[in-house]
Order: C-alpha cells, then structure tokens, then sequence
C-alpha cells in the first residue's frame, strides 16, 4: 500500500484547506490536489491526500470512509496508478526513428 489516497463523492464547494483540515487528524498531510475542471474552473468532487506514512493513511481510511464533508459521505480508498488510456493518438509518433520506420512501411 502506498501513502497516497483518493477522496471521492467530494461537493464541488469542497477546498484544498477543509479537505487537509478533514484529514489532519490521522497523521502528517504531505499534499493534497483537488483537480479542476478546464473549462469551468470548478473543483471535479474528488481529490488525492498523501500522508507520511501508509500506517497514517491505512487509519485515514477507517475513519473518513464513509464520514460526511460539506454534506456529502465520502469515499476513501487507496490512490492506484494513473493507467494509459489507451486513446487515439491525434498527432505523428513523435517517439525516436518512428519516422523512419512509418516510411520504410510505405
């Protein structure tokens, strides 16, 4: 288990302060990042909370996991990897020799 845990169901009032506020009890809040959206600038109603340690955030999971914030009961689990989407790439493979390699195809 990692430090690192993600904070769901958040409102979209919700901010960075009251969310390390919420979570300074159960240990040392290294960072938290409450991600907005482009457009609007509006929070996205979740956010990542690092601790210290993961004995920190192993207890932040017992007790925030289903505590209320600003209204809302939230969903506490621990933070996964960022995984490759997987998606259309939209632009050349920029990667080196890809160049060489789509002409030879030709």
């Amino acid at each position: 288990m990692n430090s690192k845990l993600y904070v769901g169901n958040l409102s979209f009032d919700t901010t960075e302060d009251a969310i390390r506020a919420a979570f300074a009890p159960f240990g040392t809040v290294t960072d938290v990042h409450l991600p907005t959206d482009r457009e609007t600038g509006r929070a996205r109603g979740f956010a990542f909370v690092t601790f210290d340690t993961e004995q920190e955030s192993k207890l932040a999971i017992e007790k925030m996991s289903g505590a209320e914030l600003d209204g809302r009961k939230l969903t506490v689990n621990e933070a996964r990897p960022k995984e490759d989407s997987g998606g259309r790439s939209f632009g050349p493979d920029r990667r080196a020799g890809a160049f060489q390699a789509r002409n030879k195809r030709r």
